[in-house]
């Protein structure tokens, strides 16, 4: 059994702490270690970022162990509050698979072999790795599925699958392919590390010792795909491109046209030796327009029965080589109006997926008419059904076809006309996100009323906005539309759109309150701030985009960048006479500073915010919300206190603010507060005490959608009777 206090445990403590940060319990575990570290070297020690500083604080807390055995007994003690295991993915919601794969495949017999020599190539610790490329409508994504789903047997613990969105506008972070990957293990959100460097170790922990494979799909670049690679000798990695990219260690296997007879094979195995047989005479053009292209070829399958199937010479070659614009342009030549029109200016802005709603915002049409027109489009295979599309009713381009698509809409409707349509898309998304936030966080000031009150939904193309059943329902519905949403802010940016652009941004505060996604997020809130500052400079609204933007930093713990944003949110709310907006700010600094285990710079901060509120005048925005923000402070300083090691002076804070929250009938921060000063009698091993605490907490927190919390303070609990 590892010695607690020998160097390589005290480092393995400190790692899954700071693994372990982003839920409520996480963070308490977080400032505990904090406070431990500065009590046992016996001066302020900064919170470690990445595995070089954690390694540092190791040293430092495993040199005074070692020479004090108080110090000792009360590291170990800690210590064995803390899980240093990895997370039990097996116990989440089961195996994830691919998507489906495709009824008929021909040819790729190369590609196929490359792929089964690397997966069964013996470990020696490389990655098992494969670059699968090709140009766009060529097959690679098909070829990596249809591999995996041919190998399932060989990997028993899953297929995971993640979207790179490498051939859009805005390819995906790492930390947030990271997240979508550790969801499909079954790993609960609360779980899930807050940042990039983070997520990545935890990920590599939580596959160390599975057997899966792994379908980065549409990858940008090397850089993107390094950070989600792992040297686990039971995981194949497949990444799929239209480029090879330098400096990726991978077996490369390309992908490129299919023969003539293997394509006249394809269109064969899908339309029938009939269809194919009628069409002989229009074959060669077919197959020179299709190029070899698996999807063109899909694509031409229904119109082989056109009398009049256009040739080379018929059709002029403004796509140059390009197989999928050119299946594009004859499919659009074939649509009626109503679907010709949508398919041009939807793709205006690249959406990552939208439904007959947003379809209805752009043609200003009712939603049930662009619900037809979207099935219309993807029976062209002009759209593409999300995987879960049934449930969803979503739809995305390929990104040639976009491209066809957006140059359509500039020759046909054009300037004004495409203008006016992009404008009713981002008017539709900005008054469904205000909506949507208020009915999900209707007690915030930080999100204001939408313009547009909810209402029962219309087929007119100005709708209101639905009723949501819940607060939980508006914060999904939030969710579903996030990736429009920060497309929506980048989009209102480029075409000169600033105050939509900061409203949409203003409505994501109860997604990263609630949902996290803050990697998701974070361009959004960039690009917020950005313009607040060059448009709107000193206002409420600059110093709510830096708060929110601060927030979402601290919890990617960007420590340095989030003092800027917090700061500079304090600065713009001063400015605009915002009270509550400037107390709000330096209270964000000073939880950032319990993050970074500063806790004396903490306590200043979360006077300083209790100082500043004191000045609200009775008319004042946030006036109302007095007393619970000063309670927040004094438990806030609770926090600090315990940091600092004053226990009798943080309980006291902490009963304080305990009592409001009981009057007030706020159980979730009476169950918070109760939690708190539970710990600081487990700091010092007095479990007598904290248990009645701990058993309160868990009783207020009954009916409340809490199960981490809950779970937490179950495994407090049984820490407290069987230590």
């Amino acid at each position: 059994m590892l010695d607690p206090i020998s160097l390589t445990a005290i480092t393995a403590v400190l790692g899954a702490v700071g693994l372990g940060t982003a839920n409520e319990a996480g963070k308490w575990v977080w400032e505990s270690a904090g406070g431990f570290v500065r009590r046992i070297v016996g001066r302020e020690v900064p919170a470690p970022v990445g595995v070089g500083e954690i390694d540092e604080v190791a040293r430092l807390v495993y040199e005074q162990v070692r020479r004090d055995p108080r110090s000792a007994a009360s590291w170990s003690a800690f210590a064995s509050r803390v899980n240093t295991g990895a997370p039990d993915a097996a116990a989440g919601l089961g195996q994830p698979r691919l998507p489906a794969s495709i009824r008929f495949f021909t040819d790729r017999k190369e590609a196929l072999k490359s792929l089964d020599r690397e997966a069964s190539r013996p470990a020696d610790g490389r990655p098992r790795l494969a670059l699968v490329h090709g140009p766009d409508g060529m097959g690679t994504s098909t070829l990596a599925v249809h591999w995996g789903s041919k190998q399932a047997r060989l990997f028993p613990d899953g297929q995971l699958h993640a979207e790179l969105g490498g051939d859009t506008s805005a390819p995906r972070d790492p930390g947030a392919v990271l997240r979508t990957m550790l969801r499909q293990l079954g790993v609960r959100e609360e779980e899930i590390p807050p940042g990039g460097r983070q997520l990545g170790e935890f990920y590599r922990r939580c596959v160390a010792d599975r057997r899966l494979l792994v379908v980065l799909d549409h990858a940008h670049s090397g850089a993107q795909v390094r950070p989600l690679l792992t040297s686990a000798p039971g995981v194949f990695t497949i990444v799929v491109a239209r480029h090879p990219f330098p400096g990726l260690d991978a077996v490369r296997v390309p992908v490129g046209p299919l023969t003539d007879k293997d394509a006249v094979r394809l269109l064969t195995d899908i339309a029938g030796k009939p269809a194919v047989a009628a069409a002989r005479a229009a074959l060669p053009s077919v197959l020179e327009r299709c190029g070899g292209s698996p999807y063109a070829l899909r694509a031409a399958v229904p119109r082989l029965s056109v009398p009049a199937y256009p040739t080379s010479r018929e059709v002029p070659d403004v796509h140059g080589s390009d197989p999928v614009r050119a299946a594009a342009e004859d499919a659009y030549r074939l649509l009626d109006p109503p679907a010709a029109r949508l398919y041009r200016l939807m793709a205006l802005s690249a959406w990552p997926a939208f439904d007959a709603e947003a379809a209805a915002w752009t043609t200003g049409t009712a939603a049930g008419e662009a619900g037809r027109a979207l099935e219309a489009l993807a029976d062209s295979m002009l759209l593409e059904c999300d995987a879960d599309a049934h449930d969803t009713g979503r739809y995305h381009y390929r990104p040639a076809a976009r491209e066809h698509a957006e140059a359509a809409a500039a020759r046909e409707d054009g300037i004004a006309a495409c203008s006016a349509a992009l404008a009713r898309t981002l008017r539709g998304y900005a008054v469904l996100a205000a909506s949507a936030a208020h009915q999900a966080l209707p007690e915030s000031w930080r999100v204001p009323a939408p313009a547009i009150e909810p209402g029962p939904a219309s087929d007119s193309a100005v709708r209101r906005t639905p009723v949501y059943e819940d607060r939980g329902a508006a914060l999904e519905a939030l969710l579903a539309e996030s990736g429009n949403l920060v497309q929506a802010v980048r989009c209102a940016e480029e075409s000169g759109d600033p105050r939509t652009a900061v409203s949409v941004c203003r409505s994501l505060w109860p997604l990263q309150l609630k949902a996290g996604h803050h990697e998701t997020l974070l361009p959004a809130l960039r690009a917020g701030a950005r313009l607040a500052d060059a448009r709107f400079p000193g206002s409420a609204d600059a110093g709510a985009l830096h708060a929110q933007l601060a927030h979402s930093l601290t919890e990617l713990r960007l420590w340095d960048e989030a003092e800027t944003e917090s700061l500079a949110a304090a600065r713009a709310e001063e400015t605009a006479g915002h009270v509550r907006g400037h107390a709000s700010a330096v209270e964000f600094l000073g939880l950032l500073r319990l993050r970074q285990w500063r806790y004396e710079e903490a306590y200043a901060c979360f006077e300083q915010a209790g100082s500043i509120l004191m000045t609200l005048g009775a008319a004042d925005e946030g006036v109302a919300d007095l007393p619970r923000a000063g309670a927040l402070l004094e438990r806030h300083r609770g926090r600090a206190l315990r940091g600092l090691g004053r226990r009798e002076e943080a309980r006291a804070k902490l009963a304080s603010a305990l009592r409001y929250f009981r009057a007030g009938g706020d159980t979730y921060n009476t169950a918070r507060t109760l939690t708190d000063l539970a710990w600081t009698w487990l700091d010092v091993e007095d479990t007598d005490a904290a248990l009645p605490l701990i058993d309160e907490a868990i009783t207020t927190l009954g009916g409340h959608r809490a199960e981490y919390h809950l779970s937490h303070l179950r495994d407090m609990r049984e820490r407290c009777v069987n230590p």
